[in-house]
């Protein structure tokens, strides 16, 4: 299997995991503060990262690095990612909170030309495009859309696209484990650190559901919510590893268009877990989505067979 083809299939396990992240975040978004299901959450996902992916890349040697500020500002990015998407939440739909942030993939082609120098053409652009135009169609630009708590999921979009530019850039030295590592590791901090500072609830408001969901107190979790925490970590612990490993291995512009599958499989959580069933809107910009990511695959496909074709032409010369 081809690096291009490793990339791929790691960038739509991650897919899978971060949408079921994103559901269990929004079940418990009512009941919990933020800092304490982030907390929870990296906990377990620091556990997975440590007991089963670390030692199949080699060991705990790997926490080793060189790079340690870049690995700190690559967490604090995430971190601000996650917390800024999960604040949107709180407030809008789980389709139009990521529809919103799939304007990443975008910002992530333009950041991988300006940032790390790769060469992206004609087709690949206009795969790019069809999958934003997607996002759009489902994001349904219309007054009622652009309230302010849709700046969220752009704010948590552009740190996306600087998180995964700084993957690319480090890829060549450091391991999809040692980057999932340092992640989890600025989780922890971070969402202790709000605990410290908010979590006996004394900010609290009823003003907001994003700022309520941020400054609640926290409270034991029931039973059920407890392995729905659980649940979120291993979801989080996987799909840190293999996003980190895709984006390791492959070129930013080509795995970014991949992950417009999360968007595709967030409709179909909706539709099975929230009962939110797409109108025939909604379906248009599925089918733009989905478009767009499987003009990616072919040209990258042709491209393949013609570097080989390119290869073997001189030798039967």
């Amino acid at each position: 299997m081809s690096l291009t083809s490793i990339g791929v299939f790691c960038a739509l396990i991650a897919s899978v995991a971060f949408t079921l992240n994103d559901v269990g975040i929004k079940f418990l978004s009512g009941d919990y503060p933020l800092h304490q299901v982030v907390l929870f959450r990296a906990l377990v996902g620091l556990f997975i990262t440590l007991a089963i992916m670390m030692p199949l890349e080699g060991g705990f040697g790997l926490l080793r690095t060189n790079h340690l500020r870049l690995h700190l500002i690559r967490g604090s990015l995430v971190v601000l990612a996650n917390l800024l998407f999960f604040l949107g939440l709180a407030e809008i739909p789980l389709s139009e909170a990521t529809a919103i942030f799939f304007i990443s993939p975008l910002i992530i082609t333009i950041f991988s030309v300006i940032f790390l120098s790769e060469k992206v053409g004609p087709w690949r652009w206009f795969a790019v495009a069809m999958g934003l135009v997607g996002a759009i169609v489902m994001l349904r630009p219309t007054a009622n859309s652009f309230q302010w708590a849709a700046l969220f999921p752009v704010g948590a979009a552009f740190c996306y696209a600087g998180l995964h530019t700084l993957t690319r850039k480090m890829g060549g030295t450091e391991k999809a484990s040692t980057m999932a590592f340092y992640i989890q590791i600025t989780f922890i901090i971070t969402a202790s650190l709000m605990g410290l500072a908010f979590g006996d609830g004394r900010y609290a408001t009823q003003d907001s559901a994003a700022l309520e969901f941020l400054l609640r107190p926290w409270i034991w979790p029931e039973p059920f919510d407890l392995v729905v925490m659980s649940g979120i970590g291993i979801a989080s612990g996987i799909g840190g590893y293999f996003i980190s490993q895709a984006y390791r291995v492959s070129e930013a512009a080509l795995i970014a268009p991949i992950e417009y599958t999360a968007l595709v499989l967030s409709i179909i959580w909706g539709i099975t877990i929230f009962n939110e069933w797409p109108d025939s809107v909604a379906w248009a910009g599925i089918a733009l989505i989905l478009g767009g990511g499987l003009l990616m695959l072919w040209r990258e496909a042709a491209l393949k067979k013609q570097t080989a074709h390119t290869r073997i032409m001189p030798d039967q010369r």
